[in-house]
């Protein structure tokens, strides 16, 4: 069985309608969804987003947290970096980061970073390679998959 780092993070949110509406769109280019919703007094005020059947991040209506905190979470291409960026900017967010790579990090960090509407830092991530163009991966899969040739065999020369 494999180890789980964190479960699970809770986030207070301030104005839960306006933050439920901001994680919808922002992380919905990363694949997450508002997968559980609980109300309080009536309300919903508590929503748990995830992937894969799983709330990994919940969002809890209530008082300002303070400090604010920061909270990364996976992409699997710079591409899907990149979507999330700019899905969390037209949701709402402010920029605190575009998307690039971090080398202080390590030579393949590519992150994007924004401000929820509660001031909370959120990024996305990618630890992978960049993409390889179409044509070249192609090439190197087809010389890859191509017979190799034996060298041609020499007939032994005729002597006189």
């Amino acid at each position: 069985m494999s180890r789980i780092a964190v479960d699970h993070i809770t986030l207070s949110v301030t104005d839960y309608p306006r933050a439920k509406a901001f994680y919808a769109k922002a992380l919905k280019p990363l694949g997450w969804s508002l997968m559980m919703e609980f109300p309080e007094k009536g309300t919903p005020s508590y929503g748990g987003f995830g992937v894969d059947g799983k709330p990994y991040l919940w969002i809890a209506g209530g008082a300002r947290q303070t400090p604010t905190t920061h909270t990364a979470f996976g992409a699997t291409s710079r591409a899907e970096v990149d979507a999330f960026y700019k899905a969390a900017l037209a949701a709402g967010g402010t920029d605190n980061g575009p998307p690039g790579v971090r080398k202080v990090y390590h030579p393949n960090y590519y992150g994007a970073f924004v401000r929820d509407p509660e001031g909370h830092n959120i990024e996305a991530v990618f630890h992978g390679a960049p993409a390889q163009p179409k044509k070249a991966a192609a090439a190197r899969k087809a010389a890859k998959a191509a017979p190799k040739k034996k060298p041609a065999k020499r007939k032994p020369a005729k002597r006189k």
